[in-house]
């Protein structure tokens, strides 16, 4: 029985010492995968071409606690043109997402899939957000950080406007007042007092003339009187005025 107990202990014993082996073994295994998949993002670059045929590289670097990303590009060349060049820096906390701690590279490999689809790498969302670590706050996400040369967002142009003309204010022209028109004074109607008067004096020497008519009918008339004879003679002195 003691022999049997000693052989059961001993077969306990190397089990155990196995099964520890086999379990140091895979976290060894393990750790040297991560090592591996952390050397492939900090070691190798990632390559990816742009919609517009730019070649670019995706370089990661630690800064501290962040984790930087740089992103480098160069068009093609056109005849003796050189094509343009540009890079920009992204920076964030990635390592916060559990994801990221499984597979660092296919986080960046996921942000290179959205860069490729642009025509121009750096000029892309400010904030990218892998589908792998897309629940996590913006402080574990990569966020853009400089570019150069300086990439602005072309805004819509707007259909060109003709200066106008400055608007000179018209002259008024004085306004002249006509002058008074003075009336014309008309002679005042003549007053039938006046108009005896001239006819007094127009008559003035017809009556002189009648006092010797009369004179003269006196002495040679005998019986008819005088006032008799004036009556009739009083028309003929009327016509002799007007005349």
């Amino acid at each position: 029985m003691r022999v049997a107990l000693l052989f059961l202990a001993a077969a306990v014993c190397v089990s155990n010492a196995q099964s520890n082996n086999s379990s140091s073994v895979n976290r060894q295994q393990q750790q040297q995968q991560q090592q591996q998949q952390q050397r492939s993002v900090w070691d190798e670059a990632i390559k990816f071409s742009t919609k517009t045929k730019d070649s670019c590289t995706m370089v990661v670097s630690g800064a501290g606690d962040y984790t930087r990303l740089r992103v480098s590009c160069k068009g093609p060349s056109q005849g003796q043109t050189q094509g343009r060049s540009y890079y920009c820096d992204f920076q964030g906390k990635p390592n916060l997402c559990r994801a990221y701690n499984l597979n660092p590279r296919h986080y960046f490999t996921q942000m290179m899939w959205d860069m490729r689809k642009l025509s121009h790498a750096c000029q892309g969302p400010k904030v990218y957000r892998p589908t792998m670590c897309k629940k996590y706050p913006d402080e574990a996400q990569m966020t853009f950080l400089a570019s150069w040369p300086k990439t602005t967002t072309p805004k819509p142009s707007k259909p060109v406007q003709e200066p106008r003309k400055p608007v000179v204010p018209a002259q008024n022209k004085p306004v002249t007042t006509p002058k008074p028109v003075k009336p014309q004074q008309q002679p005042p109607p003549a007053s039938p007092l006046s108009t005896a008067g001239r006819a007094s004096t127009a008559s003035a020497p017809t009556s002189s003339a009648g006092s010797k008519t009369e004179a003269i009918l006196q002495t040679q008339v005998g019986n008819i009187s005088v006032r008799t004879l004036l009556d009739y003679l009083r028309p003929l002195q009327d016509l002799c005025g007007i005349l």
